[in-house]
């Protein structure tokens, strides 16, 4: 039996009294709308989509890209950050070795030393260390573009990206798959839900993966578990819980040492395999309450507690020795161990007010994150007698060994954060085809850093601040929708800079003109959306090497986005994303006393152009039902070093083939061959250094029961 109610989402709040209620989300299976009440919620478990409100997501004045788990399985995608390729204006960054997920939207990406910030079902997941995400749990992702600290808190000007997750439903339904392919890669994959009793369901799933690379020596290891239960405690009100675990074994790896003249190499590696690997563990918990008032009211509260441990030591590139032909390199231990306490609660619906119809958002927030770390390094002149060539390794056919270099203490401090929201916004329904969409944020924010290597040296930050938002939308028709949008934005700024002084916040301005469209009857549905951005307090790492950093000072991205499906037959589907970026330095800055940063100079990682297109075609082969395609991506020339405007990473198009076959009603078989033409290419990099090249052609393939 199929339950329609309406959201879940949090439980107790902190900001206005003493309770602690933050990252408040609404999710589930399909998304539909309620006849008598005109609000998007879910279908089965019937949750409205956090930080929306009682607002259809047709109505909001910014565009948002959507990506389902359908999608990512009949392509082979199973990782978030090979997820967010299929996004117009979402690019890959250094990514930390391959130990977490790092991207920039419409050119920003925060804080290169922590992981790019997103959200699962609303609550923050970005400030700790839980690896690479898993797809395995997720019904949709959501790429929210344009500003949303005015509502969201912290996050980037060019975007959100929020992961609704699989809820439990009351029926049994499930699968399990396994997946073979290139180098040695095995996955086992599961999902199953049903109803405990008439009130209560229960999900879980999750996924095993052993895989060596195309890298030498380098391995993974990966284990993701997700169970979750959801309770009807009444006729109006639902309750949540939902825990996450993982466990990732992985070699970091830096990728090659990019030198002018020296041949390709997609494979060899400069770490030390008797390094072992880096070990991550991530635990989370998220609460949450959804209360149905009448007409279309509700109240919506919960908590989310993260704890993540990042631990090992690794070998890493520094620069090449062209006297020598070798690659000298420095060794790094890191132990960083972080916790996440998050609360909020939400009351939205609509109201008549002076003859109009306003639907009203108010919410609050709060958090609490501590952060330990602890670096031992060996580095050649750093207090250590050895030299240069006794930790390098020849470029063109490295010697790995057993005896390593002994570390001395680089780091060990303890960052602790809090930070308080308050959130109001109302959408006015100003006549039959204008809306107007006036929002405010307040935040306050504290963060006190202990620094245990100088005699427990204590350094306290301490701001506050307003963000507005402003929005207006006019119905061209039912299935089209112009809109303009103006945010201001800004994100607390971790760790300190050379002298050990906290950062002012990142600030942000943003302007946003688009349209969106869903031409049913056409099979022609969309967004496009022209963009332009100035932010300021950027931080870059310090060129010292103690994990220290600076702000580079002001920074601008303006563009064009491009996201379309297209029915092009009733067999047939086409989708389409493209963006245009141009992303820079807005003037000319002097960091570290001697390097000077030129007005203009182009972010890293940014490519102007890049896009993909998919094709998907249903048929029938030999009597059994099934389908196949293509997605063929394209990323234009990019910079490779920011430092460093003159080494640029080529631009490149990659093919991917895939292909499923419905063998019995249970039973479904599927093909994936990732880059079919063996393309050569370089996916990203932090300097000529660190530069990581694309995997080379391989294959995929798996046998998937259902029932």
């Amino acid at each position: 039996m199929k339950h329609a109610f309406k959201s879940p989402l949090k439980t107790l709040s902190l900001c206005i009294g003493a309770a602690l209620a933050i990252p408040g989300t609404t999710f589930a299976a399909e998304t539909t709308t309620n006849v008598d009440q005109d609000v998007e919620v879910i279908e089965v478990t019937g949750l409205r989509q956090a930080y929306r409100g009682n607002v259809q997501e047709k109505d909001l004045p910014q565009a948002i890209s959507k990506v389902t788990f359908e999608k990512l399985e009949a392509v082979g995608i199973t990782s978030l950050q090979d997820s967010l390729e299929l996004v117009s204006g979402v690019t890959r960054q250094n990514d930390f070795g391959g130990l977490w997920d790092m991207f920039a939207i419409r050119g920003f990406a925060g804080d290169e030393n922590l992981p790019s910030g997103y959200l699962i079902n609303g609550f923050s997941a970005g400030r700790g260390f839980s690896g690479n995400r898993d797809m395995s749990n997720v019904e949709v992702m959501e790429v929210m573009k344009g500003p949303s600290s005015a509502l969201y808190g912290r996050g980037e000007p060019g975007g959100t990206v929020n992961i609704i997750t699989k809820k439990p439903q009351f029926f049994e339904e499930g699968y399990f798959k396994l997946t073979g392919g290139s180098f040695n890669t095995y996955r086992a994959e599961g999902d199953y839900t049903n109803e405990l009793t008439k009130d209560l369901a229960f999900r879980i799933n999750g996924a095993y993966e052993d895989a060596e690379s195309y890298r030498d020596t380098v391995t993974k290891k990966k284990t993701v578990l997700t169970p979750s239960f959801l309770y009807q405690l009444g006729k109006d009100t639902i309750v949540s819980y939902e825990l996450e675990y993982l466990n990732q074994e992985a070699d970091m790896d830096r990728g090659i040492v990019h030198v002018e003249g020296k041949d390709f190499s997609s494979s060899r590696f400069y770490g030390e395999p008797a390094d072992g690997p880096v070990e991550i563990k991530a635990l989370g918990h998220q609460l949450q309450m959804q209360h149905d008032f009448s007409n279309d009211w509700a109240l919506m509260a919960g908590l989310s507690y993260r704890t993540s441990s990042f631990e090992g030591s690794v070998t890493e590139p520094r620069w090449y020795d062209a006297d020598t032909n070798t690659v000298v390199r420095q060794r790094r231990y890191r132990e960083f161990d972080a916790n996440d306490l998050s609360a909020r609660f939400e009351f939205s619906g609509s109201a008549e007010l002076f003859g109009l119809t306003h639907n009203l958002l108010i919410g609050g927030d709060a958090y609490e994150y501590e952060l330990d770390r602890y670096i031992l390094r060996y580095r050649h002149g750093k207090g250590n007698d050895d030299t240069a060539a006794d930790y390098a390794v020849d470029y063109d056919n490295p010697v790995y060994r057993d005896v390593l270099p002994d570390m001395i203490d680089n780091t060990s401090d303890v960052e602790e954060q809090s930070g308080q929201g308050l959130y109001v916004q109302d959408q006015i329904d100003l006549s039959d085809d204008w809306k107007v969409m006036l929002g405010m944020r307040y935040d306050h924010f504290t963060q006190d850093i202990t620094y245990r290597l100088d005699n427990n040296r204590k350094t306290s930050t301490s701001k506050s601040y307003f963000n507005p938002r402003l929005g207006l939308v006019y119905e061209l028709s039912e299935q089209a929708r112009i809109y303009a949008s103006y945010s201001e934005g800004a994100r607390p700024n971790s760790g300190t800079n050379a002298q050990g002084n906290g950062h002012d916040p990142e600030e942000s301005k943003s302007y946003e003109i688009g349209m969106k469209w869903d031409l049913g009857s056409y099979g022609f549905s969309g967004t496009a959306s022209l963009f332009t951005t100035e932010k300021r307090n950027i931080l870059a790492s310090s060129p010292n090497g103690d994990g220290t950093t600076e702000a580079i000072g002001e920074a601008t991205s303006e563009g064009f986005e491009f996201d379309m499906i297209y029915n092009l037959t009733d067999n047939t589907e086409v989708s389409m994303a493209y963006a245009y970026i141009d992303a820079k330095n807005a003037k000319e800055i002097t960091l570290w006393d001697w390097y000077v940063i030129e007005e203009g100079a182009r972010l890293g990682n940014v490519p102007k152009h890049s896009g993909n297109i998919m094709v998907r075609h249903y048929t029938d082969i030999a009597s059994y039902e099934g389908s196949g395609g293509f997605l063929v991506k394209y990323v234009g020339k990019q910079l490779g070093d920011f430092l460093e405007q003159d080494f640029d990473l080529p631009s490149y198009t990659v093919v991917n083939l895939f292909a499923n076959l419905q063998i019995t009603d249970n039973l479904e078989v599927n093909l994936n061959i990732d880059n079919i033409l063996n393309e050569e290419y370089y996916a990203n990099s932090y300097s000529d250094a660190w530069v990581m090249p694309g995997a080379p052609r391989s294959f995929k393939a798996s046998v998937k029961y259902a029932f």
